[in-house]
């Protein structure tokens, strides 16, 4: 089994810092690909599809820990020193969790819409809602969407479930991510904050106007361990920052890289 994330890398691989771009929970890298195309238009950008989702390899571990190494197993594969990083949600739990660990190899870190807090546990009802699907009886993309449908009201989430979707070989269709490990080791990764330790490198949270992921009685935490941070506020956006509003999401990345 091959251990290394699965990546798509934009721009030219030059001896500027690179950008590693890593997901939430049920994306891939996909996901990010108008982001990549533009910054790739600066600096090297990888997007990389987390342990569990996209095309990366299956495990029956989902820690903080093992997203981390999962990290260092990438840039060590790839004859990366150091870069920046930018993880939303799950993504940014664990470019958090790298920074404190591994700190010498993290130039710039930014934080999507996520504290290093732990959460209590609120995807219950999409956990429910995709083991509910049996692909036994499941003829198109649309039955799919006709079943999450009746445990989410939101179109939008539905939508962005369905990404995930593919025809394997014998031509059924499957879920990309590994829906086994996600849903037993839930609660261990959202229900455990960021390792305690301190990352002093310049490090940028950027939250949604609309999200309640970041509150204000979170700065102290955030603070605490990532005491050289800003934060800064996405207006017109949720949790998906990036793709509610992408022009001033875009800007800001920029913005704090080119500094």
């Amino acid at each position: 089994m091959n251990n290394i994330l699965h990546s798509k890398i934009y721009g030219e691989q030059n001896s500027t810092t690179p950008l590693l771009v890593f997901h939430g929970l049920f994306g891939k890298l996909d996901n990010w690909g108008s982001f990549g195309k533009e910054m790739g238009e600066f600096f090297p950008v990888h997007l990389l599809d987390l342990r569990n989702h996209g095309k990366s390899f299956h495990s029956e571990n989902m820690s903080h820990d093992d997203l981390a190494s999962d990290i260092l197993n990438y840039m060590s594969a790839n004859n990366i020193e150091k870069a920046n990083l930018l993880g939303h949600s799950l993504g940014g739990k664990a470019v958090m969790q790298f920074a404190i660990k591994f700190s010498e190899k993290v130039e710039k870190l930014i934080v999507v819409d996520i504290a290093p807090k732990a959460y209590a546990p609120h995807h219950q009802g999409i956990l429910k809602a995709l083991n509910t699907v049996d692909f036994a009886n499941i003829k198109s993309r649309g039955d799919v969407e006709d079943v999450l449908s009746a445990y989410i009201p939101e179109k939008s989430v539905i939508y962005f479930l369905a990404k995930s979707l593919f025809w394997d070989e014998n031509k059924n269709l499957k879920w990309r991510f590994n829906l086994k490990t996600l849903t037993e080791k839930y609660e261990e990764f959202v229900s455990n904050a960021i390792t305690a330790g301190i990352f002093s490198g310049e490090t940028l949270f950027l939250k949604g106007e609309k999200s309640n992921y970041i509150l204000p009685e979170d700065d102290f935490v955030i603070k605490q361990q990532f005491p050289n941070s800003t934060i800064v506020e996405i207006k017109n956006a949720g949790h998906w920052t990036q793709a509610e509003n992408p022009i001033d999401f875009n800007k800001e990345v920029l913005k704090f890289l080119s500094k």
